[in-house]
């Protein structure tokens, strides 16, 4: 059995404390897609607002009512269920006629808007998502939330995935032990808990990194990450070019996600990746065995388009934009302790 660890934030500690999702208006996201729908097309793209329910129930709704398969239907990505979200669907409709939506009447789904397209919307199809937050019950010290707020804006957050990635209490990573001990699982849950595995070794990276205060610098070794893109490189030699780079937050260090493959890192950055890979020897020999291959992923994301503001004393609303893949869970690890 793994135990979680307590991973630790990049600025001190939270400076505050509250409640999140006191009602589904508390916590609001919209995609963001990479591309615009061309209009034409055999493809139907709805943008939907849901209310209290998952991603994929609204996706079995809406082939139930459209007469497809399941599987004809798409979307970019899962989306918090309690919560008000607006996310794009896609309905492949080849030589079909349109659905009657003015007949849709399913209580907390709205159909936002439709327009078609000539390629059905793809899993991880996605630029990003904004969030529209409230904290509710909120008690700490104003001037430094301010602080940490305005750090955050010009300095970004660590890169953890989440806590939903690992399953109530962790139990994605018990599965996944399970899974590399020879117990069967479908398709999906498969996949599921092989993500979670990888994820808990990068947390754990990242947070090392953290406590050896250089998450945000480059070390020896480090591999690269451009801003906004998904190509790095190997650091052989670190110059101040380099390092002003990172600073101003055009390059980002990266962690292992670890499976079979060239391990670009080396030195100090791959000194620290290797000691945590032997202290979870489970999960990386379990990975290995699974035949995934080795990725990367940024140890820094930048934040965009941060606003906050408190209400009254006890009510912060923020919002802001995160890329595809981060998690709003981490700006919050940063402002508060988040009370059950």
């Amino acid at each position: 059995m793994i135990n979680f660890p307590d991973w630790p934030t990049t600025y001190g500690g939270p400076p505050g404390a509250g409640l999140i999702r006191q009602s589904p208006e508390d916590f609001k996201v919209e995609e963001v897609l990479p591309f615009t729908p061309s209009g034409e097309g055999e493809h139907l793209f709805l943008f939907i607002e849901k209310r209290g329910e998952n991603t994929d129930y609204v996706a079995r709704q809406l082939a139930k009512f459209a007469g497809v398969l399941a599987r004809d239907v798409g979307y970019a990505g899962l989306k918090d269920r309690q919560a008000v979200t607006r996310q794009w669907f896609s309905i492949w409709l080849p030589g079909k006629p349109m659905p009657d939506w003015q007949h849709w009447d399913q209580e907390n789904i709205s159909l936002i808007d439709i327009t078609r397209h000539h390629k059905k919307l793809k899993r991880g199809v996605l630029t990003g998502n904004k969030f529209s937050l409230m904290i509710r019950q909120w008690d700490g010290d104003v001037k430094q939330t301010e602080h940490v707020f305005n750090t955050i804006a010009v300095g970004g957050i660590a890169n953890y995935y989440g806590a939903q990635r690992f399953g109530h209490q962790g139990k994605n990573i018990e599965k996944a032990l399970s899974l590399f001990q020879g117990q069967t699982f479908k398709r999906n849950q498969r996949s599921l808990y092989l993500s979670a595995a990888r994820s808990f070794i990068f947390n754990c990276i990242l947070a090392r990194r953290i406590e050896l205060e250089n998450w945000n610098q480059v070390v020896a070794g480090d591999v690269l990450q451009f801003e906004g893109s998904n190509s790095f490189f190997r650091t052989d030699v670190i110059d101040s070019i380099l390092t002003a780079r990172v600073s101003a937050l055009e390059l980002h260090p990266t962690g292992c996600l670890w499976g079979l493959g060239d391990v670009p890192e080396h030195g100090d950055a791959w000194h620290i990746e290797q000691t945590i890979l032997t202290q979870y020897s489970e999960l990386r020999d379990g990975l290995e065995a699974m035949d995934l291959k080795i990725g990367r992923r940024a140890l820094r994301v930048v934040v965009d388009n941060l606003t906050w503001a408190f209400t009254d004393a006890q009510t912060l609303r923020l919002s802001f934009f995160l890329p595809a893949g981060s998690y709003a869970t981490g700006l919050l690890k940063e402002i508060i302790v988040i009370r059950n």
